[in-house]
């Protein structure tokens, strides 16, 4: 008789709903597989709501990947598991502080080298620069990426983040007269369950190299071009106003708080005011690179890293 597959699923959430789509995708297996749930837990938890300078005070170190850390496992990382699912949330277009504390971890190096991983991701819309950061700390683990799925918040980009700082800042996220609510919504994660099948599958015929493209037959990954260029466009900024910022101290450091005021007001010209413009030099690049774009939509609906 053979033994029952193992599976250890790692995730970090503030709020629960990255749990609650791992719970739908990954729920239906545990007929025929063993599950195993690890809880990345900072040192020093990061406070939900959180205060408005705290959270952009957070960003110089999560863009430069110098995480907060994490407690030490529960699980041991010498023992055998025949899939590892790592969920996580993308902030400020980067892994989570605690997703790139375990990733740089030994004992989340010893745990990952060998084994064929799926990335589960539940966030805004931006997630392309995070997951080429993901695929490298991987590949620096010996681990194997086999599957991606990313689930999303549909509303229009402008939306979304109003209701995502109204959630984050505030700590609601339903509905109210004029907004949806905030995050993935309550019928995209219900519908998630759809790739537990894929996943029973390769399971059981260990064909890794087969999962991807039958989960982007399912549409587990859905990007458009334009979200391309406006992360072309963040990030370089968010690498600017990093290492700016981190030139006067530490996370909290008073020196820089100035600094953290400063990039805060920009960002949010940036986004409420400059954006319109934006769309007009993006629509540009639409029009004259479609070849360019469509090779790399292809490339980010992938799993390889260039």
């Amino acid at each position: 008789m053979n033994e029952r597959p193992k599976i250890l699923v790692i995730y970090y959430t503030q709020t629960g709903q990255l749990k609650r789509i791992v719970d739908t995708v990954i729920g239906p297996l545990q007929d025929m597989a063993d599950i195993v749930y690890e809880e990345l837990k900072p040192v020093q938890p990061f406070a939900f709501p959180w205060k408005k300078q705290t959270f952009y005070d957070t960003m110089p170190e999560t863009v430069l990947g110098r995480p907060r850390a994490i407690q030490a496992l529960n699980v041991d990382p010498n023992a055998h598991f025949d899939l590892v699912v790592l969920a996580y949330q993308p902030w400020f277009l980067s892994p989570s502080q605690p997703t790139a504390a375990f990733l740089q971890s030994e004992q989340g190096k010893r745990l990952l080298n060998g084994k064929p991983v799926i990335t589960l991701m539940g966030c805004r819309n931006m997630w392309l620069s995070a997951q080429e950061t993901v695929k490298g700390y991987l590949q620096a683990a010996g681990a194997h990426l086999v599957g991606n799925i990313v689930m999303v918040d549909k509303s229009p980009n402008l939306v979304a983040l109003i209701t995502v700082l109204r959630w984050q800042f505030k700590g609601k996220k339903e509905a109210t007269a004029l907004l949806p609510p905030a995050g993935v919504q309550e019928a995209d994660i219900v519908a998630s369950a759809r790739f537990a099948n894929p996943i029973r599958k390769v399971l059981t015929t260990r064909s890794w190299d087969a999962l991807q493209p039958e989960l982007i037959e399912l549409k587990a990954v859905e990007l458009l071009a334009p979200l391309i260029l406006l992360e072309d466009r963040g990030i370089s900024a968010f690498r600017y106003w990093s290492k700016f910022i981190s030139a006067k101290g530490g996370p909290g450091a008073p020196e820089r708080q100035g600094r953290v005021s400063m990039y805060r007001g920009l960002l949010l010209i940036g986004i409420f005011v400059l954006s319109p413009i934006s769309k007009i030099s993006s629509l540009l690049k639409l029009t004259f690179n479609k070849k360019e774009l469509a090779e790399r939509v292809e490339y980010y609906k992938g799993i390889h890293l260039s």
